[in-house]
């Protein structure tokens, strides 16, 4: 008995990891800003209303340890830094898009406005 109990307790749900994975107000936005060929910090800040550079850096380190982003930096003067998307972020982009497009029904079944 105590054995399938302890086997409960230790399920993993690939969802919840997935989801957990992609969590964070600007994780989503900050992927798209990378599937677009931007690379480098300063040019998601840009790119991305209202995002504050310590939240930024936070969600980026976050998404090079979940393994969806690869962190490059460069051994010059100022220092620079640019990420580029893994095989599993790349992945992710994929999902996102039949997401949006999922999205775009819902829109369509529920008559609701575009938001500009």
């Amino acid at each position: 008995m105590q054995t399938k109990e302890r086997n409960a307790e230790n399920k993993i749900c690939p969802l919840e990891i997935a989801v957990n994975s992609i969590s964070g107000k600007w994780k989503i936005p900050i992927v798209w800003q990378i599937n677009d060929g931007k690379k480098r910090p300063s040019e998601f800040l840009r790119g991305i209303a209202k995002v504050d550079r310590r939240v930024l850096n936070q969600q980026l380190n976050e998404m090079v340890a979940d393994g969806i982003l690869i962190k490059h930096s460069f051994n010059e003067l100022p220092p620079r830094v640019e990420y580029t998307l893994t095989e599993t972020g790349k992945q992710l982009v994929e999902i996102l898009w039949k997401l949006n497009d999922w999205g775009k029904i819902l829109i369509q079944e529920n008559k609701i406005e575009l938001q500009s």
